[in-house]
């Protein structure tokens, strides 16, 4: 069941920037940053889960079981890894050597948007 920001609560709004802005925030901070119950907390967590606008990850935080809130892929902005169509040579490589022939090529790739 996907839902719009619209059609949400305030409070369910509020906790969708929230998770966006931080980029993941633990539900036991979660409830705490929004001002409300725990409980309260975690019905818009849960709401927001169900309408799959976040992502929710059981972890542990700070010695307690809690889960991790987290934008979906979708809220997720990969524009700035792009040139053209052409992914950034720094993804997913520890040590990227600059002067090899497909940086600068994504370079240029960059250079051409503009």
């Amino acid at each position: 069941m996907s839902a719009t920001p619209e059609d949400l609560s305030e409070d369910e709004r509020r906790g969708l920037e929230l998770v966006r802005e931080s980029g993941g925030i633990h539900q036991s901070e979660f409830w705490k940053e929004l001002d409300v119950s725990s409980r309260t907390g975690s019905r818009i967590a849960q709401t927001l889960v169900d309408r799959d606008l976040i992502d929710r990850e059981e972890t542990v935080y700070d010695g307690h079981n809690t889960y991790l809130l987290a934008p979906t892929a979708a809220d997720l902005d990969f524009s700035l890894l792009m040139a053209g169509d052409m992914l950034s040579p720094f993804v997913g490589e520890e040590n990227i050597d600059e002067r090899t022939d497909r940086f600068t090529q994504w370079l240029m790739n960059l250079a051409y948007e503009e």
